[in-house]
C-alpha cells in the first residue's frame, strides 16, 4: 500500500556542515597560527530528517490507530552513524557534545545520495570565515538511472565559533580570546516534486525561527513533520495553501499529469539572453549536445537550466543532467555523451580548455560560445519558427515593476506575495505559450509523415518538405532519442499540450488538407511565395506543405455559402488566458511529533474538504474532482478505506484522467473480511473494484516502437507488398494497393521483387522532387486557382497550338508553350467530350497523336507525344473519368483517387520500361474502367438534387469503416478563446471506438481519431455544448470534453450494451435517461451524475429510447413498450401477427405524437408500419418501400421520415444504400435516394436544414442532404 501512495511536499530533510571534530581541529590549526583564509572544511550530514515521523510504537503506546504511511515500506538502507549528542552552544550555535555516543537508525530514501549531498550543498567548499556572510539559496536536481528526478532547496547559513570556545560548558560560552570566527551549515529540503519557489519559502520560516534561537535537530525535525503533511495538489486549477509563520506558502498544481509544476520564474532566461541566444540554447539541447552552464551565482544555475527543460516541452531531455557541479565533480564535463551541467564561472577557463565540443553558457553575460571558438557552429532554428518567437517575445511584459508602479505601497507582505504571484503565475503561462508555439511550428507537418498503423516515421520525405535552410537543423535533430520519444507520442496519438495548440492553430489550407489524401506537390499559392522576391510573402508563408485543396470546388462552395453558422476565426491560442484558479487552505499546523494531534489534523483536513465539496456546484466537475482526490488521499493516510475508495468511486465517474489506479488496486488488496462485508452492501463500491480487477486482467502493454522506413531485401506476397507501400506513404488505400500489385507482376509471378520495388519507389520520389522544381512564371500562374498543382508535364511536343509542354493539374490540361512562356488552356476535365489516339502518316511511319475534345470549343486539340501517347491517354481517360464521378456522386475523393491512379500509372511506366507496361497502367484505370462498364452506375436525378456534398471519416485508414453513428452539435455564437473553436461539429463513430470528429461549418476533419475504449459505440448524445455522452458495447458510457477532445469520465452502472439516449429537458431540470440491452433503463442526474432511478424492462434486447411528455416509449426486438415515469409498463406493442413467424426483429422507433403516431421498422422487411398511439393492437397503415430489403435506422426531420435502408444496388451485384423520405401527411414515399454502395447505417439532423447518413464498411462515407 505504501508503495503506491503518492508522495507528499517532504520527502527528506537533511543539514549539512562541519562536525565538532572539524570544528576542534580547526581551533587546533588557528593556534598553530594559520590563517583562516587557508582553512576549507569538508563538509558532513549531521541530520537526516525522513517521514514517517510518528512511528508505529508511539501510535501504539497511545492507543491510536496508525497513520499509513507512504515510506513505511518502502526500501531504504540504514545509515549507522556515530553522531555527537548535540547540545545548545549559545544564540545561533550548533551546540557541543558532552561526549556521549549513540547509534542513531536514518531511514533514508532510495533516490537520495547521502554521499555525493554534502558537496552540492556546498558546491563552492566549506570555509571559516572572519565575518558573517549572508544566507544564499540554491537549487538541486537529482535524477536516478531510471530519469526520475527528485528536487532540492539548499539554504547556507553563516554561525559564529569562537577560537577556544569549541565546547558549551556549564550553561554559557567560556572563552580565552575575544575573536569571532564563522563557519556555515546548510538545510536542504528533498522534495519530490519541483517547488523551488515553495520550498525556498519554507526555508525562509525556518531561518526567521533560527535567527532568534540556536539551530537544534529537534525544531529542523518538527519544521520537516510539518512539510511531511502537505498534501501535492493534483493535476489541474486547484492549488493548496498552508500558513508557515510568518508566510502563506502556496503549492501550485500541474497542468496535466504529464507536466511537472511549474513554481519558479520561467522569465528569468529573457531577462539573461537575447532571442538569438535563447533559440542556440534550445538547438543545442534539442540536437542532444554536450551542454555547460555557468554563473556566478549558485542558484542561477538550476533555475535556468529548469527554465529550458520546460521551454522544450513536450519534449524531455533524456541524458545526464546535473544544473550543479562543485568543484570535486568537474571530472563530469569529460564524458563521452550528451549531458546538461552547470559549474561556477570561476571554471570556465579549465572546463573550457580541457574539453573539446561544449556548448558554453555564460548566464551572467548573456553569450553562448564553444569550447572551440567564441561562436557556436549549431545549425539554426528554421528561420519561420524563429522568427515568430521573436514576434513573441517582444510582446512579453517581463517588468513586474512597470506593472505594479500605478499601485500603492501594500502593508500586508502576503498580500503583496500574492499579487505578485498571480502576475508570475500569468507571465508563466504566457511564455509558455509563446515556447510550445516556436516547437509546434517546427514539429508541426511530422504527423503527416507517420503511418499510424505500422507505426512508421518517413523521415526522408519529411526532409525533403523543409526549406533546403533548415536541413541541417532538422537532419540532427531528427536522429536523436529526444525526437524518438516525441515520435512515439504521436504515433500513439497521445492528446497532450503540443497536439491542441496544433489543432488550434491550423490554417484554413491545413484544415482542408484533412480532406485530400493527394501526394505532395507545390500549390500555386506556395510556388509564388517560393519564388516571389518581396520578404513580407516569405516571411508569411504558411508552415507546412500543404496538400491540394480540392475543397474549392464549386459544391463545396455552395455549400460553405450556406453554412449552418458563420465561421469564427480566433485570432490564435496563443492569446488564450489562463484558467482561471481555486485556492484550498490547509488547517494550521498541530504539534507534528505527537499521532494524535496528527490524527486530528486529517480529520479537520477531511473535514474542510468535504465543506469545499459541498460549496462546489455540481456542474463544476473538474474541482469537484480535484477535492474528491484530495480527500481520497487523506482517507488513506487515515486509513479509513472504505471512505477512501468512496472518494475514489466518486473522481472515477468525475474524471478519470487524475484517477491514481495503483493506490485504489493497493486500497482494494488491503481490505479486511469485514470491510468487504460492507462493500457487499454499496453497489458503486462493487462496481469500482469490479473495474478495477477487471482492468488490471486486461491491461495490455502499449506498443512503444517507432521504425524508419527501409527499402524491402527479400520478395514480397501481396500481403507483405501492401504493408510496405503503406509504410513508404505512396498511398493507404487497400484496394489501390491491390490493384498496384496486379500492375507489377503483369505476365509473371504473384510476388514482387525487391528490385522492382526500389525501382518503382525510387521512380515516384524523383517525380516528386521534380515537381518541387517546377517554376512557372507568374503570367501562367494567374489563369490557375491558388490551390492547383502541376502533378504531370510531358517533355516538349508539337501541336495544333504550338509547340510547349503539356501540363496536367488535378482540374484542368494546359500548353505552357516554348519560347516566351505562354499559357494556353486545352480543357478542364469536366469539359471533356472525347479522348482517342490516332495516328498521321510520316513517310513509312504512323505517328500516334492524343486528341481531346472540349465541350466549349469547336477545334480538337492534337498533340504528338510519340511513344508517350498511351501513357497520355491512359490519365487522361482516369482524370476525365474521376472528375465525372465525382461531379455526379458530388465526393470531391474520387477526384483524389483517379489522380493517386493516374501517378502510380506514370510511375509503373517509368519502373517496367517493358512492351507491356501500357497494359500494366491499365490495371490502374478503375474510374475509367468503371465508367465503360456494361452497366454503368448512374445517380438519379432526385439523388443528385438532393445531395449536397460527402466526405470521408476513414480517409487517415488504409480501408473503410463503418459508420455506427452520427451526431450533429450546433455552434455557438458567442464563445470565449478559452472555450476554443464555436463552429458547429459532426461527430462519427466508427469501429473500434474511434471517434472522428469534422468540423460542419467547413466539414474539415478536426480530429482523426478520438479514442473511445476499444468496442462498437451505439449511441452518442451531446450535452450542453461541452460534453458528448457515448454508448460502448462494453457497457460504458464514456463522458468527452468537447474543448479538450478527452474523454475523463465514464459511468459504469449498466451491466451489458448501452443502447440508446433519451434527453429530458424542463425550466426546472434536465436529465438523461439510458437503456442497455439486457433491458435495464437508468435515469441520471447530469449535474452531479448520479443515478436518480434505476429499473429493469422485461424484453428481448433493448434497442432503442424515446422520451415523450414524460413517459418513455423502449423498442426492443420483440415489441415496444411504454413506461411511465416510476417505471412500470403502461402499454405495450407486439410485432405485427404476419412477422411474427418471419425470423425479423424491429430495429427503429420513431414517435410524431403531435399526429398521435408511431413509426415503426423491422430489420429485414420492406415496410413501415403506422400506428395510432391510442390503439397498439395492430397498425393501421403500412408503407411499402420499394427495392428495400430491410430498415437499419429511421429519424424524423419536420414532416419526413427519413429511412435509412439496405437494397440492390442496380446491376444486383452487391447491397446499396437507399434513403426513402416518406411524408407524414400523405403517408407516401416522397423520394428514394442512393448515394451509398452499402447499407445506410446511421442518420442524424443538422437542425432541421440538412440531414447526414453514414454506410457499412463497402462504402463508409457520410452524405450531406439538403432538407426540403
Amino acid at each position: 500500500m505504501a508503495d503506491h501512495l503518492p508522495s507528499g511536499l517532504l520527502e527528506a530533510c537533511v543539514v549539512v556542515g562541519a562536525s565538532e571534530d572539524k570544528l576542534k581541529d580547526v581551533y587546533q590549526s588557528l593556534q598553530q597560527g594559520n590563517s583562516t583564509t587557508d582553512l576549507i572544511l569538508d563538509p558532513e550530514v549531521l541530520q537526516v530528517h525522513v517521514p514517517p515521523f510518528v512511528t508505529k510504537e508511539n501510535a501504539d503506546e497511545s492507543g491510536v490507530p496508525r497513520t499509513l504511511s507512504r515510506v513505511q515500506c518502502r526500501r531504504s538502507f540504514i545509515k549507522k552513524k556515530e553522531r555527537l549528542v548535540v547540545a545548545p552552544s549559545g544564540p545561533g550555535g550548533a551546540g557541543s557534545s558532552e561526549g556521549a555516543t549513540v547509534t542513531e537508525d536514518v531511514s533514508v530514501p532510495k533516490d537520495i545520495d547521502l554521499m555525493a549531498l554534502p558537496q552540492l550543498c556546498f558546491p563552492g567548499g566549506l570555509q571559516v570565515t572572519n565575518e558573517p556572510k549572508e544566507e544564499r539559496f540554491h537549487f538541486l536536481v537529482f535524477t536516478d538511472v531510471f530519469g526520475n528526478q527528485t528536487h532540492g532547496v539548499v539554504v547556507q547559513c553563516c554561525r559564529p565559533f569562537q577560537e577556544g570556545s569549541v565546547f558549551y560548558q556549564n550553561g554559557h560560552w567560556s572563552s580565552t580570546r575575544t575573536t569571532k570566527l564563522y563557519t556555515a551549515f546548510a538545510i536542504c529540503v528533498i522534495s519530490k516534486h519541483p517547488y523551488y519557489n515553495a520550498l525556498k519559502d519554507c526555508l525562509s520560516c525556518l531561518l526567521v525561527q533560527l535567527r532568534t534561537c540556536r539551530l537544534s535537530e529537534e525544531r529542523v525535525k518538527e519544521f520537516a513533520a510539518k512539510l511531511s503533511l502537505v498534501p501535492i495538489p493534483p493535476p489541474g486549477q486547484l492549488h493548496v495553501v498552508f500558513n508557515l509563520r510568518p508566510l502563506m506558502i502556496v503549492l501550485p498544481s500541474r497542468e496535466d499529469k504529464e507536466h511537472p509544476a511549474v513554481d519558479l520564474d520561467l522569465h528569468l532566461p529573457f531577462l539573461c539572453f537575447r532571442s538569438k541566444q535563447i533559440l542556440q540554447i534550445i538547438t543545442g539541447i534539442l540536437m542532444e549536445q554536450r551542454v555547460v552552464f555557468f554563473s556566478a551565482d549558485w542558484s542561477r544555475l538550476t533555475l535556468v537550466a529548469e527554465c529550458f527543460m520546460f521551454y522544450i516541452h513536450p519534449l524531455h531531455w533524456q541524458h545526464p543532467y546535473v544544473p550543479i557541479l562543485s568543484a570535486q565533480m568537474l571530472d563530469f564535463v569529460m564524458a563521452p555523451t550528451a549531458f546538461l551541467m552547470g559549474c561556477h564561472l570561476n571554471h570556465f577557463e579549465e572546463v573550457a580548455a580541457e574539453t573539446d565540443d561544449l556548448i558554453l553558457i555564460n548566464i551572467d553575460d548573456g553569450t553562448v560560445s564553444s569550447s572551440c571558438s567564441e561562436t557556436v557552429d549549431l545549425p539554426d532554428v528554421p528561420f519561420i519558427s524563429a522568427e515568430c518567437f521573436t514576434k513573441r517575445r517582444k510582446g512579453l511584459q517581463l517588468q513586474h515593476d512597470l506593472e505594479v508602479c500605478h499601485q500603492g505601497a501594500g502593508s500586508d507582505v502576503n498580500e503583496m506575495r500574492m499579487l505578485r504571484r498571480q502576475w508570475q503565475h500569468n507571465l508563466n503561462w504566457e511564455i509558455q505559450n509563446v515556447t510550445l508555439e516556436l516547437i509546434v511550428n517546427m514539429f508541426r507537418d511530422v504527423s503527416g509523415h507517420l503511418n499510424y498503423e505500422h507505426r512508421v516515421f518517413n523521415s526522408e520525405e519529411f526532409l525533403k518538405t523543409r526549406e533546403q535552410a533548415d536541413l541541417p537543423f532538422y537532419r540532427k535533430v531528427l536522429e536523436t532519442h529526444i525526437f524518438h520519444s516525441f515520435l512515439k507520442d504521436r504515433l500513439n496519438r497521445k492528446m497532450d499540450a503540443f497536439t491542441r495548440m496544433e489543432v488550434n492553430t491550423r490554417s484554413e489550407t491545413q484544415k482542408m488538407k484533412a480532406m485530400t489524401d493527394n501526394p505532395r506537390r507545390p500549390t500555386m499559392q506556395e510556388m509564388a511565395r517560393k519564388y516571389s522576391s518581396n520578404p513580407e510573402i516569405r516571411l508569411n508563408k504558411r508552415l507546412g506543405m500543404s496538400l491540394p485543396n480540392l475543397g474549392e470546388e464549386r459544391h463545396l462552395n455552395l455549400l460553405r455559402q450556406t453554412s449552418l453558422k458563420k465561421t469564427i476565426i480566433s485570432e490564435s491560442a496563443f492569446k488564450i488566458p489562463p484558467k482561471p484558479v481555486k485556492i484550498f487552505k490547509l488547517p494550521e499546523f498541530p504539534p507534528p511529533m505527537v499521532h494524535h494531534h496528527v490524527q486530528k489534523y486529517y480529520g479537520e483536513l477531511i473535514i474542510l474538504l468535504g465543506k469545499a465539496i459541498s460549496c462546489v456546484p455540481p456542474e463544476n466537475s473538474t474541482l469537484l474532482a480535484r477535492y474528491f482526490y484530495l480527500r481520497g488521499f487523506m482517507n488513506t493516510l487515515c486509513s479509513k478505506r472504505l471512505d477512501a475508495l468512496s472518494d475514489f468511486q466518486k473522481l472515477y465517474k468525475t474524471d478519470i484522467e487524475i484517477f491514481p489506479t495503483d493506490l485504489v488496486k493497493a486500497l482494494v488488496d488491503s481490505l479486511q473480511k469485514d470491510e468487504f462485508s460492507q462493500v457487499d452492501r454499496r453497489p458503486e463500491l462493487k462496481r469500482l473494484i469490479f473495474k478495477v480487477k477487471d482492468n488490471e486482467m486486461v491491461l495490455v502493454q502499449a506498443d512503444d516502437h517507432v521504425k524508419k522506413f527501409q527499402l524491402p531485401k527479400t520478395h514480397m506476397l501481396q500481403e507483405d507488398f501492401v504493408k510496405r507501400i503503406q509504410e513508404s506513404g505512396i498511398v493507404k488505400d487497400v484496394a489501390t494497393i491491390h490493384r498496384l500489385f496486379e500492375a507489377l507482376t503483369v505476365g509473371q509471378q504473384k510476388q514482387i521483387d525487391p528490385e522492382v520495388f526500389r525501382v518503382f519507389y525510387t521512380f515516384w520520389k524523383e517525380t516528386e522532387v521534380e515537381a518541387q522544381d517546377v517554376h512557372l512564371p507568374a503570367e501562367v500562374m494567374e489563369h490557375l486557382d491558388n490551390n492547383e498543382c502541376v502533378y504531370k508535364l510531358s517533355c516538349s511536343v508539337k501541336t495544333n497550338q504550338g509547340v510547349g509542354k503539356i501540363a496536367m493539374t488535378q482540374k484542368r490540361l494546359f500548353l505552357l508553350t516554348d519560347g516566351r512562356p505562354g499559357f494556353i488552356e486545352i480543357t478542364k476535365f469536366r469539359d471533356i467530350k472525347e479522348v482517342k489516339i490516332s495516328f498521321a502518316p510520316f513517310l513509312l511511319l504512323r505517328i500516334p497523336s492524343l486528341k481531346i475534345k472540349c465541350s466549349l470549343r469547336k477545334e480538337v486539340f492534337e498533340a504528338n507525344l510519340k511513344s508517350a501517347c498511351d501513357l497520355w491517354n491512359l490519365m487522361v481517360r482516369e482524370m476525365w473519368a474521376g472528375r465525372t464521378m465525382a461531379d455526379d456522386h458530388k465526393d470531391p475523393q474520387y477526384m483524389q483517387q483517379a489522380l493517386t491512379n493516374v501517378l502510380l500509372m506514370d510511375a509503373v511506366v517509368g519502373c517496367l520500361q517493358t512492351q507491356k507496361a501500357i497494359f500494366a497502367a491499365s490495371k490502374l484505370a478503375y474510374f475509367d474502367r468503371v465508367k465503360h462498364e456494361a452497366v454503368p452506375v448512374v445517380v438519379p436525378k432526385t439523388t443528385l438534387e438532393t445531395l449536397k456534398h460527402k466526405i470521408n471519416p476513414s480517409l487517415d485508414l488504409p480501408a473503410p469503416q463503418t459508420v455506427h453513428v452520427l451526431l450533429y452539435t450546433p455552434g455557438q455564437l458567442s464563445y470565449s478563446e478559452a472555450d476554443g473553436d464555436g463552429n458547429p461539429k459532426l461527430w462519427c463513430a466508427l469501429s473500434g471506438g474511434r471517434v472522428v470528429v469534422f468540423d460542419a461549418a467547413s466539414w474539415s476533419m478536426q480530429q482523426n481519431c478520438v479514442q473511445v475504449g476499444s468496442s462498437q459505440l451505439n449511441c452518442m448524445l451531446g450535452l450542453d455544448q461541452d460534453q458528448v455522452w457515448i454508448g460502448s458495447q462494453d457497457s460504458i458510457i464514456y463522458i468527452i470534453d468537447t474543448r479538450s477532445m478527452s474523454c475523463n469520465k465514464q459511468l459504469t452502472e449498466h451491466r451489458h450494451e448501452v443502447m440508446d439516449f433519451a434527453l429530458e429537458e424542463s425550466d426546472k431540470m434536465r436529465q438523461t435517461y439510458s437503456c442497455s440491452a439486457d433491458g435495464t433503463v437508468i435515469l441520471w442526474d447530469l449535474s452531479t451524475l448520479k443515478v436518480k432511478k434505476q429499473f429493469q424492462l422485461t424484453c428481448d434486447r433493448l434497442m432503442s429510447i424515446q422520451l415523450f411528455n414524460g413517459t418513455l416509449w423502449c423498442c426492443a426486438r420483440d415489441g415496444i413498450v411504454e413506461l411511465r415515469k416510476n417505471g412500470t409498463p403502461h402499454r405495450k406493442m407486439t410485432l405485427p401477427e404476419d412477422l411474427r413467424s418471419m425470423p425479423t426483429e424491429l430495429s427503429s422507433l420513431v414517435l410524431f405524437l403531435e399526429r398521435g403516431q408511431l413509426w415503426t421498422s423491422c430489420s429485414d422487411s420492406d415496410e413501415l408500419c403506422l400506428w395510432h398511439c391510442r390503439d397498439l393492437t395492430k397498425p393501421f397503415l403500412r408503407v411499402r418501400l420499394q427495392n428495400c430489403t430491410g430498415v437499419n435506422c429511421m429519424i424524423k426531420v419536420k414532416n419526413q421520415i427519413w429511412v435509412g435502408c439496405s437494397g440492390p444496388s442496380p446491376d444486383q451485384c452487391r447491397m446499396s444504400g437507399k434513403i426513402y423520405i416518406v411524408d407524414t401527411e400523405s403517408h407516401s414515399v416522397e423520394k428514394e435516394l442512393m448515394a451509398h454502395t452499402d447499407s445506410v447505417q446511421a442518420l442524424c439532423s443538422a437542425e432541421g436544414r440538412y440531414v447526414l447518413s453514414g454506410s457499412a464498411c463497402q462504402d463508409g462515407k457520410i452524405a450531406i442532404w439538403k432538407v426540403e
